[in-house]
């Protein structure tokens, strides 16, 4: 069983804060890269969610869900 990696809290997080993800990437200098495989719901390093938690001052809790398969 293979666990599933979901962003939707993070894009949720996004529009209240009416940030967009051209601002954010501004923000952290994290690559476009980061965010097409955060677009397609794929692995990034904690290094990079790190940053975005630092620029939208939150959690990680707050911007990724893992759901369990299954």
């Amino acid at each position: 069983m293979v666990a599933r990696i979901s962003y939707n809290k993070l894009w949720k997080l996004l529009i209240d804060k009416k940030m967009n993800r051209t601002k954010l990437k501004a923000t952290t200098g994290l690559s476009f890269n980061v965010f097409a495989k955060m677009s397609k719901d794929k692995s990034v390093s904690l290094e990079s969610l790190g940053k975005i938690c630092d620029a939208l001052q939150c959690d990680i809790s707050d911007i990724v869900e893992i759901i369990p398969e299954g």
